[in-house]
């Protein structure tokens, strides 16, 4: 098992988000995923909010979050207005 703390880190950012994803390892050697969403505020300081899903989880947790994925694909279109269709097209 790898050392308690953080196993793996990568990040997203977009405009005035920022997006982490951290495989961490608690205390008791258990993996987990902790999603954060990192977003200034008006004070100047930042904004911070995390899920954490659990190892045990993840399968169910991909799962239903595919559902929602695929309800976007299928409706997000028609409310994009046409500079962000251009953007994801070249995406």
């Amino acid at each position: 098992m790898g050392q308690r703390g953080e196993l793996f880190s990568s990040k997203l950012v977009r405009n005035d988000r920022t997006y982490f994803f951290n495989v961490k390892e608690n205390m008791y050697g258990d993996l987990y995923l902790n999603i954060v969403e990192s977003k200034p505020t008006e004070g100047g300081s930042f904004l911070r909010q995390s899920v954490l899903v659990y190892q045990e989880d993840i399968g169910q947790f991909v799962k239903e979050m595919q559902k929602s994925l695929d309800y976007l694909k299928m409706h997000a279109r028609k409310s994009m207005r046409p500079a962000e269709r251009m953007e994801e097209e070249e995406e």
